[in-house]
């Protein structure tokens, strides 16, 4: 590169927006770890008196179980019934118990520390968004051009979709702990170790197509994480049910963590339609870079590196899904694919960039 053309590029990026996003970036940082503190202070000062579904589910007699009694109570000129407790069916078809109250465990302390929270988590994703944006704009361009600049997008994109489902009326508080944790580690990987000063793209991505490959890549994986987060709880719990229904007893604390989470059985059946519904969107991610291969390097596949690790994903999830319809592979068997599954993109977002060469290498981290 001659030095007029180093001046160019020098001069093309907005010095004074790119130092703002760093501020907006360790900003939300910040605000994400008062969140971090918030969520443990849901999760401490919850309520302990109202667990113990799942043993009472598992120690009660069967038949009451299956076919709970409505009882009437009659107040004056009043009948009110009283629902039974709703229980769900185990994906193995083991045993049937009531989803845990939540991380506030069912306690109006808990519950205004868990919605301080989530009004934390909100002030974060916005502070980083900002981040991501004035990023883009510093040097007009996707911010997805390194390393860095894909961790960033990724942790929005995450707790994006988290507070989608909050705002669906999803019950998922309980996630909201373990994302922030793990985004703070990403924040910290990426201003740290993968941190690129913000510059324009090299000539090979200058295409439409990063903004379609990039940006659903980016999707499927915020969603694959989520499901992944998802399964790693299922699997606790499922111990959990497990070692109660033989007779044993967990550890106080195991009870008071484990007894706030949804039954094995809802994680199991939300980690599975997460990663089903995402499934067709990676799909159309592997046929984009290809198509976008086509273009750039003039064929769609040539075994590079991480052309290869998509396609592992890919199998991978497609193996899990395909398991997890079959009644043999439901429940702990589909799990640890789907962890498999999740580990095969980590590897694609973090191992090939960083340890392995190929064409998708032209960025550095």
């Amino acid at each position: 590169m001659t030095l007029a053309a180093a001046t160019d590029l020098a001069a093309a990026t907005n010095e004074h927006l790119a130092n703002l996003s760093n501020t907006l970036i360790y900003s939300a940082m910040a605000v994400y770890t008062l969140a971090f503190f918030a969520y443990i202070t849901e999760w401490i000062f919850g309520s302990r008196s109202k667990i113990g579904r799942t043993a009472a589910a598992l120690t009660a007699d069967p038949a009451e179980r299956k076919a709970p009694a409505v009882t009437v109570k009659k107040g004056g000129s009043t009948a009110v019934l009283e629902r039974p407790k709703v229980v769900v069916r185990a994906a193995a078809g083991q045993r049937d118990v009531p989803d845990g109250p939540g991380a506030h465990g069912g306690d109006e302390q808990g519950d205004l520390y868990g919605r301080i929270a989530v009004s934390l988590t909100v002030l974060a994703f916005l502070i980083e968004l900002a981040g991501v944006i004035a990023r883009a704009a510093s040097v007009e361009r996707a911010p997805w051009g390194n390393m860095y600049e894909f961790n960033i997008t990724f942790s929005t994109v995450a707790v994006g979709v988290y507070l989608s489902l909050l705002a669906l009326k999803k019950n998922v508080r309980w996630m909201g702990l373990f994302l922030i944790t793990s985004v703070l580690l990403d924040l910290g990987i990426a201003v740290t170790v993968l941190y690129t000063a913000s510059d324009q793209l090299v000539p090979a991505l200058h295409s439409y197509w990063l903004y379609i490959h990039v940006s659903t890549a980016i999707l499927c994986g915020a969603v694959f994480y989520v499901g992944a987060v998802t399964t790693i709880l299922y699997l606790f719990k499922d111990s959990y049910e497990s070692k109660l229904a033989a007779g044993g007893k967990p550890g106080k604390f195991a009870t008071s963590f484990l007894e706030r989470l949804p039954a094995s059985s809802s994680l199991d059946k939300f980690s599975y339609r997460v990663n089903a519904a995402v499934f067709p969107l990676w799909t159309f991610t592997i046929i984009a870079g290809a198509i976008w291969a086509g273009d750039a390097w003039g064929r769609y596949w040539g075994w590079d590196p991480k052309e290869t690790w998509a396609f592992i994903t890919w199998v991978a999830y497609a193996c899990y899904l395909h398991a997890r319809a079959t009644a043999g592979w439901k429940g702990r068997k589909a799990a640890y694919l789907a962890l498999i599954a999740f580990g095969c993109w980590l590897f694609n977002y973090y191992g090939v960039n960083i340890f392995v060469s190929g064409k998708h290498s032209y960025a550095g981290v």
